[in-house]
């Protein structure tokens, strides 16, 4: 048996007297951070709980105290210089004597999934973000100090077990002195385990598991007594979550090679109800080499699971609060407008250039809230893209004109272009519209004029295209809330805050990243990661000026859930002399479709309400009808349209008459030879389907 170290305890033999169990174990916590504000307040959080702190400046400090001294929990920040965070924890994983202690991860910037679960990757058992809550980080502390604790009284209460064993060999004359003193000892454990708020447990360290021994404690945790765990060997690990079960098995049953365990998990109470267990333990050695044991200690973590999850509802409401709070001004603003002019030409007769200005200022709101919307798809990666292959270098000289006129005199616009040609797989005009955010972003963090430069280049199978400025640069607060919605550091009036949120959105929508570097003082650089094209990006072609207004005399079933908009839809068909058939929903539709009635083409909505999406109606169209033409529209599609890439041509509500006639003229006026290989297409795959 090895020495101990804790207070009360002395070497095995030449004891006179017992190990004093009334004595307290103090326990050491390391508090490892090379920022001295941070350290400062991490001590002052956790001094209440009566126990030696101990700061690390380093990776490398932290790891000389280890060498020296035993400590119950390590707090160690993850970003460093020199050593960080990673790094230390691998060493400190590394060494058998420190391999089981406690790491809790503190950090202000590695909050995505990636790095968290890099973290738990490199033996951290618990993360903080900064700046710290001083609440939670001696709620999280004070469980792994009190676990530390608890494991030091189980050990000290097996030396005392010993040191009994052994002064009855030795002495046999104290024979009865050495049985009282055994006795009083096991009370005193057994008072001490009544009065914890744990169970001390051995078992079996193969499935499934029997139980060899289990503290009162249980039933407080449980509902259920000793005895009836103990009835039957599995009764423990049939209480087990099924999710749960199989990664038990395999982290307790590791014991056997690791000496150690460590394991949380769902157990089925008394009350019917699953509560979260923590259960950490050793293997026994030298007890039966037979029925190898292992000695642990469970706890209830239930109610810390569910602070963590009410902190995390916390932060999405906030977020909600944050999105809707900047919809609900911005729309309002639009709407404002809108119904104010509305209401001044219903009340009052005014010229024809006035109502002119209004129906202008009106047709203005609404564009820009049809805006607002298409950023807001952007940034949840929901709106409809396009995407082609093209040549990056190619759209961004193209593109230049208007950045210069974007950004001002006062800002040099330079372009360091990849010689090489670099393709993408992107959508040209959500490019545009991204390059165009980030130049306008650029020339505001640069009031006294400066350098933006954008540059392009190949980086493995991405396209990168780098936006930089010579502008204020951002803190690192900012650059962490930077693709929020709504969140903005311009004046009242002089932002949206959705310029970032579009570009992320397009980016992460196109399968792409994008990074940020920026310092204060020291300019900014926004990288975007494209999905490279190894196809040959076409020729772009000269603009062509739009054509006139066209109609025609083909017959149109319109199928739109929205009265108001299937009405005005109406009228504008209408108007263009096409003959309309109405439906509100795809059952309706269907109906039309069997019927007899003529019809050339399917303009239908994809959302709409009884279960059947446009794209489901369309493709029973394709095959009812395959001679007719199908045009869709959405003004959100979602992720339960079920639309296949280029499956069906589509237009983005809010749609105008202009817009509209041009796609639906185009598709009537397609060669017969296009739907006469789609109507043979549509044969052979219901014969296959045959």
């Amino acid at each position: 048996m090895n020495e101990y170290a804790s207070p009360g305890l002395r070497p095995r033999t030449g004891l006179s007297a017992p190990p004093d169990l009334s004595a307290p174990i103090k326990a050491k916590i390391l508090i490892v951070d090379d920022d001295e504000r941070n350290a400062f307040a991490a001590v002052q959080a956790l001094e209440d709980l009566g126990h030696d702190l101990v700061v690390a400046r380093s990776g490398e400090e932290a790891l000389k105290y280890l060498l020296v001294d035993e400590f119950a929990v390590i707090l160690l920040d993850l970003h460093m210089p020199g050593m960080d965070g990673y790094e230390t924890a691998q060493l400190i994983r590394a060494r058998k004597r420190t391999r089981n202690t406690p790491i809790v991860f503190l950090t202000a910037i590695f909050r995505d999934e990636a790095h968290i679960f890099q973290a738990y990757s490199a033996g951290a058992v618990d993360m903080v973000f900064k700046p710290v809550d001083p609440f939670i980080l001696r709620s999280k502390v004070s469980v792994l100090v009190d676990l530390h604790i608890k494991t030091e009284e189980v050990k000290r209460q097996m030396a005392h077990s010993q040191w009994l064993l052994e002064e009855n060999r030795r002495v046999q004359a104290e024979k009865a002195v050495a049985e009282r003193a055994l006795q009083r000892s096991r009370e005193r454990q057994e008072q001490i385990m009544r009065s914890l708020p744990v169970t001390f447990h051995s078992r079996i360290a193969a499935p499934p598991f029997e139980p060899v021994f289990i503290s009162d404690g249980v039933k407080a945790i449980t509902g259920f007594t000793p005895e009836e765990i103990m009835s039957r060997p599995d009764f423990g690990s049939s209480r087990i979550h099924p999710e749960d079960l199989a990664r038990v098995v395999e982290s307790v049953s590791g014991a056997l090679e690791t000496g150690s365990y460590s394991c949380e998990f769902r157990w089925l109470c008394a009350d019917g109800q699953y509560r979260y267990l923590f259960d950490q333990g050793v293997l026994a050695t030298g007890i039966d080499s037979d029925r190898q044991e292992v000695f642990g200690v469970i706890l209830d973590s239930t109610d810390r699971r569910q602070l963590e999850e009410q902190l995390a509802q916390a932060r999405k409401m906030e977020a909600v609060g944050q999105l809707t709070g900047g919809v609900a001004h911005d729309f309002n603003n639009l709407l404002t407008v809108v119904l104010g002019n509305i209401d001044m030409l219903t009340r009052k007769a005014e010229d024809a250039p006035q109502r002119a200005r209004r129906i202008d200022a009106m047709r203005q709101a609404a564009e820009r809230g049809r805006d607002l919307t298409r950023q807001l798809l952007a940034f949840s990666r929901r709106q409809h893209l396009s995407p082609v292959t093209l040549d990056v270098n190619a759209l961004i000289k193209g593109f230049t004109p208007l950045l210069r006129q974007a950004v001002g005199e006062a800002v040099t616009l330079e372009l360091a272009l990849s010689k090489k040609s670099v393709c993408a797989n992107v959508d040209p005009t959500q490019l545009e519209t991204a390059l165009l955010n980030l130049a306008v972003n650029a020339r505001d963090a640069m009031p006294d004029g400066g350098v933006l430069t954008l540059a392009t280049r190949p980086v493995g199978g991405q396209v990168s295209v780098e936006v930089r400025d010579t502008g204020v640069g951002m803190s690192a607060e900012v650059r962490e809330r930077v693709f929020e919605p709504f969140f903005t550091t311009k004046d009242v009036g002089k932002g949206s805050g959705l310029g970032l949120s579009q570009v992320y959105g397009f980016v992460r929508q196109s399968e792409g990243h994008v990074e940020v570097e920026s310092q204060l003082g020291a300019g900014t650089t926004v990288r975007l990661l494209l999905p490279a094209s190894a196809q040959p990006a076409p020729e772009r072609r000269a603009p062509t000026v739009p054509p006139e207004t066209v109609g025609g005399t083909e017959r149109v079933l319109v199928v739109e859930d929205d009265a108001a908009v299937l009405m005005l839809t109406v009228d504008m068909l209408g108007s263009l002399g096409y003959q309309i058939t109405t439906a509100t929903n795809a059952a309706e539709a269907t109906e039309v479709l069997k019927s007899e009635e003529p019809l050339d083409l399917l303009f239908s909505d994809i959302v709409m309400p009884g279960g059947a999406s446009g794209v489901t109606l369309a493709r029973q169209a394709q095959t009812l009808r395959p001679d007719m033409q199908i045009l869709l529209t959405s003004g959100f599609i979602g992720d339960s349209a079920g639309l296949a890439e280029h499956e069906f041509p589509l237009i983005d509500k809010p749609y105008e008459a202009a817009a509209l006639a041009a796609r639906i003229r185009d598709l009537l006026d397609r060669p017969r030879r296009t739907r006469r290989r789609k109507r043979q297409a549509v044969g052979a795959e219901a014969a296959t389907s045959a």
